[in-house]
C-alpha cells in the first residue's frame, strides 16, 4: 500500500467548492461542494476560518463578502450562520469516508494575540482527530500552524502553501526543511513570471524532481487547463483546480 498522501496518479482537488468564480455555484457553499462530489472529484480543498467564539466556517476571505465588510473573526457563530457562511460540521456531515479533504487553515490576524492552544489551528484539532480515517492533508501559509499540527497530531500529513508566483527555488527547500509532506505552490511559481525577475529559471521538471528526491509531494494550485497539463507532464502529484470537469478529464487521460 502506498504511503503517499495522494497515492498513485494525478490527484485532483476542487477549489472553493466547485471552483473560483464558477457561474451558478457560489464559492464555499454546500451546493458547490455537492456539485464537485457529483462529478466524482476525489479531493476537496476546504478553507477554514474561525469566529470569535470558536466556530469553524468554510470561507476564503477574512471578511464575509464584497458588500459585507464584517470580519469573520469578529462574528459570533450565530452571526456567521445568519450571514450565510457554511459551518464546517455541516459540510463534513455530507461527505462519504473516501473523499479526501485538504484543510486550508486560514489563520486570523487576531490569532497573534492568542496562545497556540486557542487559535484557529488548535480549534481544528478535534476535527482532524474525528476525520483521521479519510485521506487528509492540512495546509497553511503559516509555518507555525503546520509545526503545531505536527506536534499535536503526529502522522497527519501537512503541506506548506507558498504565495502567488513565489519562486519554486525557494519554496522547495523551505518545505523540505520544515519537515512537511507536501509543497503547495501556485502554478506560476514553476517558471518565469511577473513577480520573479531572476534572469534564469530551472525547468519545472527539474524543480519537481528535486522536491520528490527531498521527500516532498508537489501540489500546484489554481492553474488553468493549459498550464495544468504542462505541470502534470512535469510530474506534479496533485492539482487544485477551478475547472473541475477539465481537471478530472486530464487525470483520466493520464491514467489511460
Amino acid at each position: 500500500m502506498s504511503d503517499k498522501v495522494f497515492g498513485p496518479g494525478l490527484a485532483i482537488a476542487s477549489h472553493r467548492g466547485f471552483g473560483k468564480n464558477v457561474a451558478g455555484w457560489p464559492e464555499n457553499s454546500l451546493p458547490a461542494f455537492q456539485e464537485a462530489l457529483r462529478h466524482g472529484v476525489p479531493w476537496l480543498e476546504v478553507d477554514v476560518r474561525r469566529t470569535r467564539d470558536g466556530g469553524l466556517f468554510v470561507h476564503h476571505w477574512p471578511s464575509v463578502g464584497p458588500e459585507d465588510g464584517r470580519f469573520v473573526s469578529d462574528l459570533s457563530t450565530e452571526q456567521a450562520l445568519r450571514a450565510g457562511l457554511l459551518a464546517l460540521p455541516d459540510l463534513l456531515e455530507v461527505l462519504t469516508p473516501e473523499v479526501g479533504i485538504i484543510f486550508d487553515v486560514k489563520t486570523a490576524l487576531e490569532d497573534a494575540l492568542l496562545p497556540p492552544s486557542e487559535d484557529t489551528t488548535a480549534l481544528l484539532l478535534p476535527t482532524l482527530e474525528a476525520e483521521r480515517d479519510r485521506p487528509l492533508l492540512v495546509t497553511s501559509f503559516d509555518p507555525a500552524s503546520l509545526l503545531f499540527v505536527g506536534q499535536e497530531m503526529p502522522g497527519v500529513p501537512r503541506g506548506l502553501i507558498t504565495w502567488i508566483s513565489f519562486p519554486i527555488r525557494k519554496a522547495v527547500p523551505a518545505a523540505a526543511r520544515l519537515g512537511v509532506e507536501v509543497l503547495s505552490a501556485h502554478w506560476k511559481s514553476f517558471g518565469p513570471n511577473g513577480t520573479d525577475s531572476a534572469p534564469h529559471h530551472r525547468p519545472a521538471e527539474y524543480a519537481i524532481d528535486v522536491a520528490h528526491r527531498a521527500g516532498l509531494e508537489v501540489l500546484a494550485w489554481s492553474p488553468v487547463m493549459g498550464p495544468a497539463a504542462e505541470l502534470a507532464a512535469a510530474g506534479v502529484d496533485a492539482l487544485v483546480v477551478d475547472d473541475v470537469p477539465g481537471g478530472l478529464a486530464l487525470a483520466r487521460s493520464l491514467a489511460s
